[in-house]
């Protein structure tokens, strides 16, 4: 039995086929340093010829079909063959070439693992289909509208296979303009900066439940207006220490003294951020503190204050990132612009209006957003630069200073 058995198992492993890409590879531990890398085994199916078998199933075979009773004639049921004998004689041989263009179907150009994994369901998946279709399932009505179902679900499938393969059709040139037209957005800075924390860390004073307990409300509300009036000096202690650490900067002090002695003024017990930050893209600080990418060698920011805290910036210089290092990045970036342009108008194309008598209030679920091809290996993720925190909630730290993807334009 050839490849025709193999079409079956196609929906089945459907399920398989969308989860690979959908999901990153778990990331190994890393090993010891003195412990030998594994090297992975070599890779030997190129050699094995295309009609050549690689997978035997023994006790599964197609049923075959009933002889045409003759006009007139009465025929009884045919019995099933279930004898050992019969069954040990019953293969199903899938060759080289009829499995890899089951598993590239599937999931394309799937890794040597993935393969594995199908040739490790497909026994048992063939087995199944065998058994139900001699038992008739596949000419039920609920077969018959599962597969209309199915069959759309692949057709959704392979038409984003094929927007994601013509979005990943960039040229040379096409990076080219893009980085031209993007310059801004591959500069790389080198700068310096002093982060002030907002307020002091105030040690955890020990609660006496039973004390808070018996004051009044009165004396209540006296502590907490005490405790809030101590916060708020805290702040403005902090927020003029900024301002004095900006000017001593300005008179040429060393900025990571400067860093040191704000984070010993706001008691922190954590070592003081690294002050030097280089090769600083626009994209990975906070939109608030764009200004900074305009200051000149040598020049130092004004105090740049968020719900973070007060920061401080001085400009060292600027490079910008050469065409070659960020080719990967660039086509990653069209890849992904191009394939959200052509979701967005699939997605447009059309409108539905669901009947609330029959679906209640409300209607339906949203439709559950597009899911975006994975970056190329070497593309860094796009991500977010980094926000201030949210009101009321101070934080200890600096926010990163990350170097994502360039922006869209």
């Amino acid at each position: 039995m050839r490849i025709s058995w193999l079409l079956c198992v196609l929906l089945g492993t459907l399920a398989w086929g969308q989860a690979a890409p959908s999901a990153p590879p778990s990331q190994p531990a890393p090993a010891p340093a003195s412990a030998p890398k594994p090297q992975a085994p070599a890779d030997t199916s190129a050699s094995v010829p295309d009609d050549a078998a690689v997978l035997t199933i023994t006790g599964v075979c197609a049923p075959k079909p009933q002889a045409s009773a003759s006009k007139g004639a009465t025929t009884k049921p045919a019995a099933a063959k279930t004898t050992a004998s019969s069954t040990a004689d019953c293969k199903t041989i899938i060759t080289k070439a009829e499995f890899e263009k089951l598993a590239n179907a599937v999931a394309p150009n799937p890794t040597p693992q993935q393969k594995k994994q199908l040739a490790g369901v497909l026994p048992r998946i063939i087995a199944m289909s065998t058994e139900a279709k001699k038992r008739g399932m596949d000419k039920t009505d609920q077969y018959n509208e599962y597969m209309k179902f199915v069959k759309m679900q692949v057709l959704t499938n392979q038409l984003q296979r094929k927007l994601q393969e013509d979005a990943a059709k960039i040229s040379d040139a096409d990076i080219e303009k893009y980085y031209k037209d993007n310059s801004s957005n591959f500069e790389q800075y080198n700068l310096d900066r002093i982060f002030v924390p907002r307020t002091k860390q105030v040690e955890a004073e020990a609660k006496d439940e039973d004390q808070d307990d018996k004051l009044s409300a009165e004396q209540k509300k006296a502590k907490e207006d005490a405790e809030k009036t101590k916060a708020e000096e805290n702040e403005k202690a902090m927020t003029k220490l900024a301002d004095d650490l900006r000017a001593r900067a300005a008179a040429g002090e060393d900025v990571v003294k400067l860093q040191k002695e704000a984070f010993d003024a706001a008691g922190m017990k954590i070592e003081s951020p690294t002050v030097n930050l280089p090769n600083i893209r626009r994209t990975g600080l906070p939109p608030a503190h764009a200004a900074v990418f305009e200051l000149k060698p040598g020049e130092l920011s004004q105090v740049i204050s968020d719900n973070g805290g007060h920061y401080i910036y001085k400009m060292i210089g600027k490079t910008t990132m050469p065409l070659d290092q960020a080719k990967n990045e660039i086509r990653g970036k069209i890849q992904n612009d191009r394939m959200r342009e052509q979701m967005e108008k699939l997605n447009s194309s059309f409108q539905s209006t669901p009947n609330e008598a029959y679906f209640g209030p409300g209607g339906v679920g949203p439709m559950p957003p597009p899911r975006m091809p994975r970056p190329r290996p070497g593309m860094p993720p796009a991500s977010p630069a980094a926000q201030p925190g949210p009101a009321g909630a101070p934080s200890t730290t600096p926010p990163p200073a990350q170097a994502p993807a360039p922006q869209k334009d």
